[in-house]
C-alpha cells in the first residue's frame, strides 16, 4: 500500500501522534494506513541476549512488561510517564519513535540503552542503531517505503542501573527536558560505561558524550556526577518557546542529568 499511494499515504499505529496533525491541518493524507490488525507487530520477548519489541506495543505493555522491568527497567519507566492513561493504552513504541516529536521521551531511552530500530519494506530489512535514527525535527532514517517493526535493546551487563527523569510540561506532558542514564560500575564502583540520552533540549535527542566520558573511569561522587552534568547541553542548539527559554533548558539539563546519573547508580 505504501509502493501503490506513496506520499500520499500516512501510517496509522496508535494515532496519538498523527491524528492532532490531521486536526490541526499540518497533516492532510489522502489515504490512511492502518496497523493496527497486524498482530505480528505487537510483542515483547527476549531473543538472547537482547528485549525485542514490536512497533505496535503499547505504552501500557511496555510500562507493565515483567520482561522489561526485569531487564530493561528504564523502558517500563520512561513508558509510565508519557501522556495519561487513555494515551498509554492506544499510543505504540513504534509510532512515538517514527514521529520523532523532539520531546518525545522514547527516544532517551533508546538512546541510552544503545538499541536498534529495524525498518522493513519492499526492499527487504535493515536495522539501524538508535544514534543514527533521529536525523532531525520530526526526521528519521525511515525510508518512505518503509516500516519501523522492532526495537532490539541488548540486555544491559551485571551492576547496571538505570533512570529516566523529566521535567514535564504542564499543559501536555511531553518533556521540557528529560535524562536517561544507563550507568555500569566495576569491582571497585568506579564508573566503567555511562550512557545518557537526553530529550527535549535541542532539535532531536542526543547523546550527551561530553558527560559520559566525564564519568566513565570515575568514582562517581556528587561532586564528581554535578561537575560531569555540567556539559549536559555542550555542543547542542539549545530550544527556546514561551514555556521555556535556552538559558533555562540549558540549566535543567544539567538539572536531570545529574539527579538521573544519582538515581542510576543508587539502583546498581
Amino acid at each position: 500500500m505504501l509502493q501503490t499511494y506513496g506520499g500520499e499515504a500516512k501510517l496509522l499505529a496508535g494515532g496519538h501522534s498523527l491524528l492532532p496533525l490531521m486536526k490541526f491541518r499540518l497533516a492532510t493524507p489522502a489515504h490512511l494506513i492502518d496497523l493496527g490488525r497486524i498482530a505480528g507487530l505487537r510483542f515483547i520477548r527476549l531473543e538472547g541476549s537482547h528485549a525485542v519489541i514490536g512497533a505496535m506495543a503499547t505504552h501500557w505493555m511496555i510500562e507493565s512488561s515483567d520482561v522489561l522491568k526485569q531487564k530493561a527497567p528504564v523502558l517500563p519507566e520512561t513508558a509510565a510517564q508519557i501522556g495519561d492513561l487513555q494515551v498509554r493504552n492506544m499510543g505504540t513504541v513504534g509510532g512515538s519513535l517514527a514521529h520523532a516529536d523532539p520531546a518525545a521521551d522514547y527516544p532517551t531511552a533508546v538512546l541510552a540503552l544503545e538499541a536498534e530500530i529495524v525498518a522493513e519494506g519492499a526492499r527487504g530489512r535493515r536495522t539501524i542503531a538508535a544514534a543514527d535514527f533521529f536525523t532531525g525535527l520530526y526526521a528519521t532514517a525511515l525510508n518512505p517505503d518503509e516500516i519501523l517493526v522492532e526495537v532490539r535493546v541488548p540486555l544491559p551487563p551485571a551492576r547496571t542501573g538505570t533512570a529516566y527523569l523529566k521535567f514535564p510540561h504542564p499543559a501536555s506532558g511531553f518533556a521540557v527536558v528529560g535524562v536517561a542514564a544507563v550507568v555500569t560500575l566495576d569491582a571497585k564502583n568506579r564508573c566503567a560505561r555511562a550512557r545518557i540520552g537526553t530529550t527535549g533540549v535541542a532539535p532531536l535527542p542526543y547523546r550527551a558524550n561530553a558527560v559520559e566520558d566525564s564519568l566513565t573511569g570515575k568514582t562517581l561522587t556528587p561532586e564528581t556526577i554535578a561537575a560531569a552534568a555540567e556539559s549536559a547541553a555542550e555542543g547542542v542548539d539549545v530550544n527556546a518557546d514561551i514555556f521555556a527559554s535556552a538559558d533555562y533548558r540549558r540549566h535543567l539539563a544539567k538539572v536531570f542529568t545529574k539527579r538521573a546519573v544519582q538515581a542510576a547508580i543508587e539502583r546498581v
